[in-house]
């Protein structure tokens, strides 16, 4: 792909992504948290479904792969989305957005722990870094608002649910599995905001615009452009871009909602940033700028780059 349209693309879905926080925080206003991303989600579940259906992808033919899809729909869309926008009713879609995306220092961590996966000194140092930050962000902030421990449960369940898909995820067709684990996460949040809110949305023009933009553009384009990269480039070097959402996240929250970011949160997600691109980072994308740079070369010298 052209390196161009790759880089515009990686853009636009992480700025997708980001865009969310700000955007579900504005939403708040007209509508309970789980109810609103339950809609959301099941809008995008609902959709998703048809188009997989249409153009004929494979469907797990097996109760127990349709099971596996449910638990990945919990904790990928219910516990991760309900989190995100629990959080958000009491901090910022600026701090949100940088909590959620410490996902990628706990998949090392829990990889660790569970699935004895061997990690290198730079992932750790990445994870070292960024916890570093997370500390950073929240210690420095004394007000602790029950928000920040939505917004860590979330990115938990993001990472657990990371590992679910590394175990299980080879059974299914990445579309069809999107598809239904937003359906099913949907719907269980449906039945949560029953059970722990007292569900209510308030319709009018701007929150039928901001349910919409949450469940297509935000959620369905996104996903569509992220896996279409994922196809087109190396999966490894494309997911080191992922860093680029939380950063998208505190600046929608910025110019949309006017949010202040004291200099400890930004400080903070700098370093989470630099954590996140460390555990993500290929030994080999250092030199791929270098290779282009040099001339010709010979026998030993390619060894030596390599």
């Amino acid at each position: 792909m052209n390196r161009i349209v790759f880089g515009l693309l990686v853009v636009l879905t992480t700025a997708l992504m980001g865009s969310s926080f700000a955007v579900g925080k504005i939403g708040l206003d007209y509508a309970t948290p789980l109810l609103l991303v339950a809609i959301r989600f099941i809008i995008a579940g609902v959709l998703f479904a048809i188009i997989v259906k249409l153009f004929k992808r494979p469907h797990p033919k097996e109760l127990v792969n349709w099971m596996w899809i449910v638990v990945i729909g919990f904790f990928q869309t219910a516990a991760v989305m309900g989190g995100i926008f629990l959080a958000l009713r009491t901090i910022t879609s600026g701090e949100t957005s940088i909590l959620t995306f410490t996902n990628p220092l706990l998949v090392v961590v829990f990889g660790t722990i569970f699935l004895q996966i061997r990690y290198g000194l730079r992932q750790w140092m990445g994870v070292l870094c960024g916890f570093v930050g997370g500390f950073i962000t929240l210690g420095a902030n004394l007000d602790f608002k029950v928000g920040t421990l939505f917004g860590f449960v979330a990115a938990v369940s993001w990472a657990v649910s990371t590992l679910i898909i590394k175990i299980h995820g080879h059974k299914f067709d990445t579309w069809v599995l999107t598809a239904y684990q937003l359906l099913f996460g949907g719907l269980i949040l449906f039945a949560a905001s029953f059970l722990l809110e007292q569900p209510n949305f308030i319709i009018n023009a701007s929150s039928i615009f901001i349910l919409l933009w949450l469940a297509i553009p935000a959620s369905i384009v996104q996903f569509a452009i992220w896996f279409y990269l994922l196809k087109k480039g190396n999966p490894e070097k494309t997911s080191s871009f992922l860093f680029l959402a939380p950063f998208f996240g505190v600046l929608s929250g910025w110019l949309i909602l006017g949010e202040r970011l004291a200099w400890f949160t930004l400080l903070g997600g700098v370093l989470i940033f630099l954590g996140i691109f460390l555990v993500n980072w290929q030994a080999d994308m250092r030199f791929d700028f270098f290779k282009r740079m040099l001339p010709a070369k010979t026998k030993y010298q390619k060894q030596t780059l390599d």
